[in-house]
């Protein structure tokens, strides 16, 4: 049992350190977005396909559910508790299972990143901006999230099977 505790406390150390400084990556290009691109014309990256634009976003991915700070909060906070549960008692201390450990820190990272936006400002900053395809713009958390969704979909298509899930989530079987 006391192996079992070591490995929850040191894996959850490195996740930790990992988390926060991603978490203070992408608060650090908020802060830069805020004093250089707040109240300015767009800088342009590439003209007519990539720019730096300054945006305050009360909603979720996509500017969906704006304004909905009372729905977005506490998702938030129960969405990071499953990932802190999954990433510390479900998903084994196996090397087969580190790609499962980055995705989960990625999307912690990037959840938290917006939830202190949200929290202490009440919208999210955002500043990347795809002007070629007119896709949302977005910030650092979102890449993270993104990210892992894309990581995630690749490791249970490709990666992992059905035994390896099962381990993670074992079936109830009587």
């Amino acid at each position: 049992m006391s192996m079992k505790i070591n490995f929850r406390i040191k894996k959850g150390i490195i996740g930790a350190v990992c988390a926060v400084i991603l978490v203070l990556l992408d608060q650090l290009t908020k802060r830069l977005a805020v004093t250089h691109l707040m109240n300015q014309e767009p800088f342009i990256i590439w003209d007519g396909v990539f720019e730096l634009r300054y945006l305050e976003n009360r909603g979720s991915a996509f500017g969906m559910m704006q304004n909905k700070l009372a729905i977005l909060i506490p998702l938030t906070v129960v969405v990071c508790i499953a990932i802190l549960y999954i990433y510390l008692w479900r998903i084994p201390n196996n090397r087969r299972f580190r790609w499962l450990d980055v995705t989960a820190v990625l999307f912690l990272a990037g959840a938290v990143g917006n939830f202190i936006d949200r929290i202490a400002q009440g919208y999210v900053v955002d500043f990347f901006y795809f002007i070629l395809i007119d896709f949302p713009i977005f910030n650092v958390a979102d890449i993270y999230v993104v990210v892992a969704a894309f990581l995630l979909l690749a490791l249970c298509l490709f990666y992992y099977k059905e035994e390896d899930f099962e381990v993670i989530f074992p079936s109830k079987k009587e």
